[in-house]
C-alpha cells in the first residue's frame, strides 16, 4: 500500500455528490463499506493481481446508505491486490476469473505495487482533485 499525498485529505462533500462525479470515471463504492465508513475504488489495471487506488471516507453526517450522508476523505492510496494461483487455472476466460476472484480472499491484499502503477495512480489521484476541487 502506497500513500498518496492529496489535498483531498479531510474534505467533506455528500456521499450523492462524490458518486456522481466520480462514477463515469470508472468509481465505485467499495465492498468493504459499513454504515460508518467506506472507499471509493479504482482499478487501475490486473497486472499480475489487481491494482486499485482507494480514497477512503467516513461518515461525517448521517449513516453511508441514508440520503444526504455527507464524508470526510481520508489519504488516498494504491494498492495491489494478488489473488491466490492455481484457483482460477480452470476458468480461462476473464468473465468466469473475475467471478471467481471476487469471492476469493486475496493470497496478498497488500502486494507490492508495480513503480508504473504508483505514477498512474499519483496522476489518477490529481485528476480527482481537479474535478471535486
Amino acid at each position: 500500500m502506497i500513500p498518496v499525498s492529496s489535498r483531498l485529505e479531510n474534505k467533506i462533500f455528500p456521499l450523492h455528490e462524490l458518486e456522481k462525479q466520480l462514477k463515469p470515471l470508472g468509481y465505485d463504492i467499495g465492498g468493504n463499506w459499513d454504515y460508518n465508513e467506506g472507499s471509493l475504488d479504482y482499478k487501475m489495471a490486473d497486472d499480475d493481481g489487481y491494482q486499485f487506488i482507494r480514497i477512503p471516507f467516513i461518515a461525517q453526517d448521517g449513516q453511508l446508505d441514508s440520503p444526504g450522508a455527507t464524508v470526510k476523505l481520508g489519504t488516498p492510496f494504491i494498492l495491489t491486490h494478488k489473488y491466490q494461483a492455481g484457483v482460477e487455472d480452470h476458468a480461462d476466460n476473464g468473465v468466469i476469473q473475475g467471478s471467481i476472484n471476487q469471492f476469493q480472499a486475496p493470497e496478498d491484499p497488500d502486494a507490492e505495487v508495480p513503480d508504473k502503477y504508483v505514477e498512474k495512480g499519483q496522476r489518477l489521484i490529481e485528476q480527482v482533485e481537479n474535478i471535486l476541487l
